[in-house]
């Protein structure tokens, strides 16, 4: 295999800060970053790859004139990176050839940001199979799941922030009990997974219109907060949903040394803990437990952690 190399000059914008910038980049002691360009290589690609090797890699370089450092948003919902020298690699996430919008942001002298951005096209054929046969039992079967209520930590909170002695990686801020009191009324849910008999395809479907809504996200949404809804406040809780899964890229992934393995639902799909994300971070799982995080899509300074498990604690 081999890479090939862009080289794109995109458009760019200032953004500054206060007052406005004079023809040469300089307002004061403010100097704009300019002339950025940006450059990429997708790992792999050649005559019968042109988006990639399936890895979903792409190395990129950062160039510009009087900037002190640069940070890339990968347009893929994982954390911003800082990259001082420019250069940094990205691994992708989701399945199958996607397109991607990368913004590079160049800062200079006194703060100042130029920004620019350029759509990117990469090909991940990743896949976890385990994980996908403990879901759903194997291909041509289905699997119900439920909520571990009766276990202590089926719910819990912590940071997304790094923290230097890894709180970001575990409920540092509330660890539930077991049938936890405000939390009762969730605990009939149930989440179907289900895999084609080609094992090509894995749905979801939650059986149960209920949806848990924690305080922040129903605050930013205008519903009452730590309490269960409808499909009157979530819509999505309905209909079969396609399951993609895709690799985890997160520092807390990283850093807690978790499984390195997303679920994506599709059309806005969520197992049951309502904040507006359809996308979880797969923690520990076996074939009768599942572990996972989450961010709170109206602070994604908050995460989650949701413990489910195939045994009904209802019975």
């Amino acid at each position: 295999m081999k890479n090939i190399k862009y080289i794109l000059i995109p458009f760019f914008s200032l953004f500054l800060l206060t007052g406005c910038q004079e023809d040469d980049g300089v307002v004061g002691d403010i100097i704009a970053p300019s002339n950025i360009a940006m450059s990429f290589e997708i790992v792999g690609v050649d005559a019968n790859n042109p988006n990639g090797d399936g890895t979903g890699l792409v190395n990129f370089t950062a160039s510009a004139d009087n900037a002190i450092t640069y940070r890339y948003d990968f347009g893929d919902g994982s954390d911003v990176k800082v990259a001082p020298s420019g250069s940094i690699t990205h691994q992708f996430s989701l399945t199958g050839l996607n397109t991607y919008t990368v913004t590079l942001m160049a800062s200079g002298i006194g703060g100042i940001t130029t920004t620019s951005s350029i759509n990117i096209d990469v090909f991940s054929s990743f896949e976890d199979e385990e994980a996908k046969n403990f879901l759903t039992g194997g291909a041509g079967n289905s699997k119900t799941w439920y909520w571990a209520a009766d276990k202590p930590g089926n719910i819990g909170l912590g940071p997304n922030d790094v923290q230097s002695g890894g709180e970001h990686t575990w409920s540092q801020w509330f660890t539930s009990n077991a049938w936890h009191s405000d939390k009762l009324c969730m605990y009939d849910q149930e989440f179907v997974f289900t895999q084609s008999a080609d094992g090509k395809t894995v749905t979801f479907e939650q059986l149960t219109d209920i949806a848990y809504t924690p305080g922040d996200f129903a605050a930013s949404i205008g519903v009452d907060g730590d309490t269960c809804h409808g499909t009157d406040v979530a819509p999505t809780l309905d209909g079969v949903k396609n399951v993609t899964f895709s690799p985890s890229n997160s520092n807390a992934t990283e850093d807690g040394e978790y499984r390195g393995t997303t679920i994506n639902f599709s059309d806005g799909g969520f197992m049951g803990w309502y904040v507006g994300i359809s996308s979880i971070e797969i923690i520990e799982i076996t074939d009768s437990t599942l572990f996972v995080r989450m961010l709170d899509a109206s602070n994604p300074a908050l995460a989650w952690y949701c413990l489910y498990q195939t045994d009904n604690p209802n019975d």
